[in-house]
C-alpha cells in the first residue's frame, strides 16, 4: 500500500519544476529554447517561425505567444508540448507586444507600419489599429489595464493610449531610440529605456511628466556601448534591473531613489529579461554569446550561464 502513496508524492513535488519553465526566443535560430527554472537545464528547443523576438505567456499559463517577425504574425503555442495551436494577425514585422493584465487583448507594435495592432486573443480578430510614431517598438501596460504605452524609436516618444477608446491621450518626449516601457507594480512610475540616448526616463503616469533620468557610467566601458534596453521591476518596487546591451552589464537601480547601485557582468549584448514568479531569479538573454545569464535577485549576483540557441532575444517564465 505504501508504494502508490510514494509515487503520488513524487508527482506532487515534480509539478512546480514543470510550472516554471523558461522560454527563450532565438532570433537567428528561428526557435524557442525551454529551460527548467529549478535545475537550470535545457529541456528542449522547438521551431517558432521566422525571426522570433517578443515572447509572453497568458496569465493562466495556457498559451505562449511569440512574435514571428518575418512571418508577419503571432504564433501561439501550448507551453507544455510546444505544439503550435493557432496564429494571430499582427500586422507587418511584429517585434514586441504586451498582454492586458486580464489576458485579453494583445497589443502589438508593428515597426514597419507605425501602428499598434490590438488583437482579441479569444476571437483572433483585430480590434483596432492605432497610428503611433515612427518605428514603434516598446510596449507596456499599466497594472490596472487602463493605459497602454508604446515607444517609437525614431519619434523618440512614449505614447499613452487609452485601452478602451484606443486613442492616444498623451505623448512624452524621451531620449533617443526608446526601446522598452515598464510600470512598477503599483502604477506610480513608468520606466522608459532609451538605447542610443543611454538613459532610462522615470515618468509620473498621472502627470505624464519625466521626474528623473537614470544615467549609467561603467569604468572601462565606452559610453556609446551603454545602451539600455530591457527593464524589469520587482513587485515591491525596491529594485529595478536594466539590461545595457553591448555593455554586457545589467544595472541594479534602487527603486526608491532611482539611483544606480551596481552593475552585474552578464553575457554579450544583453537584451531582455524575465523574473521567475517568486522573483528569486532573473533571466537575461545575451544575443552575441548565445546564452542566458541567471541572476540571484536577493544576492544581486550572477549564478549561472546557460547556452541556448542562436541570438537569444526575448524571455518569459511560466506562472505558477
Amino acid at each position: 500500500m505504501m508504494k502508490p502513496i510514494l509515487i503520488c508524492a513524487l508527482c506532487v513535488t515534480a509539478a512546480p519544476a514543470m510550472a516554471n519553465r523558461v522560454f527563450v526566443t532565438n532570433e537567428k535560430g528561428n526557435d524557442v529554447t525551454v529551460l527548467d527554472s529549478k535545475t537550470l537545464e535545457v529541456i528542449g528547443t522547438y521551431p517558432a517561425g521566422n525571426r522570433p523576438r517578443g515572447i509572453t505567456i497568458s496569465p493562466d499559463g495556457s498559451e505562449l505567444y511569440v512574435c514571428a517577425s518575418d512571418d508577419d504574425l503571432v504564433r501561439v503555442f501550448d507551453p507544455q508540448t510546444m505544439e503550435e495551436t493557432h496564429t494571430l494577425p499582427s500586422g507587418p514585422d511584429p517585434e514586441l507586444f504586451v498582454l492586458h493584465p486580464s489576458g485579453n487583448p494583445l497589443y502589438i507594435a508593428n515597426e514597419d507600419d507605425n501602428l499598434v495592432t490590438v488583437v482579441d486573443t479569444e476571437t483572433h480578430k483585430v480590434l483596432a489599429e492605432i497610428p503611433v510614431g515612427v518605428e514603434p517598438e516598446g510596449m507596456g501596460v499599466s497594472p490596472d489595464g487602463k493605459t497602454v504605452i508604446n515607444t517609437s524609436e525614431t519619434t523618440n516618444m512614449a505614447h499613452f493610449i487609452d485601452s478602451e477608446s484606443f486613442e492616444i491621450y498623451a505623448n512624452v518626449l524621451v531620449d533617443s531610440r526608446p526601446r522598452f516601457a515598464e510600470y512598477n507594480h503599483d502604477g506610480s512610475k513608468l520606466y522608459v529605456s532609451s538605447e542610443i540616448g543611454g538613459t532610462v526616463s522615470v515618468i509620473d503616469p498621472a502627470s505624464q511628466q519625466i521626474t528623473h533620468k537614470i544615467e549609467f557610467e561603467i569604468p572601462g566601458v565606452l559610453p556609446e556601448a551603454i545602451q539600455p534596453v530591457g527593464v524589469r521591476v520587482t513587485a515591491d518596487g525596491k529594485k529595478v534591473f536594466v539590461a545595457l546591451g553591448p555593455a554586457n552589464r545589467v544595472a541594479v537601480v534602487d527603486g526608491e531613489t532611482d539611483e544606480v547601485r551596481d552593475y552585474l557582468l552578464v553575457g554579450q549584448r544583453v537584451w531582455q529579461m524575465g523574473f521567475t514568479p517568486d522573483e528569486s531569479m532573473l533571466f537575461t538573454t545575451n544575443g552575441n554569446s548565445n546564452d542566458v545569464s541567471v541572476i540571484d535577485v536577493e544576492a544581486e549576483k550572477v549564478i549561472k550561464s546557460v547556452q541556448v540557441g542562436q541570438q537569444p532575444w526575448g524571455v518569459v517564465v511560466a506562472p505558477d
